[in-house]
């Protein structure tokens, strides 16, 4: 519980103080350690809405990281249970 707490807080402090793409490696890492990592997508969505802007690639849309990471974690979830090695 320990664990998680501290990395919810690493990657907060990454969201507000580091660049994206180190927020995006450690909110990876997060996801695929911890089940249910939902500290990722609620942190990107604050990202989001401090320094989002409209991407014109992404059909105007504000929340890219957002909507990015809960795909993300729905997609490593269910290959989580895929590779489950149970007998």
């Amino acid at each position: 519980m320990l664990l998680r707490i501290l990395g919810s807080v690493i990657l907060l402090c990454s969201v507000l103080f580091m660049p994206i793409w180190a927020s995006i490696i450690l909110a990876l890492l997060g996801m695929a350690y911890f089940s249910f990592f939902l500290e990722a997508p609620f942190l990107f969505l604050l990202s989001d809405l401090l320094y989002g802007v409209q991407e014109a690639k992404f059909s105007d849309m504000i929340f890219v990281s957002f909507v990015s990471a809960i795909i993300c974690i729905i997609i490593l979830e269910l290959l989580k249970r895929k590779l489950r090695l149970d007998k």
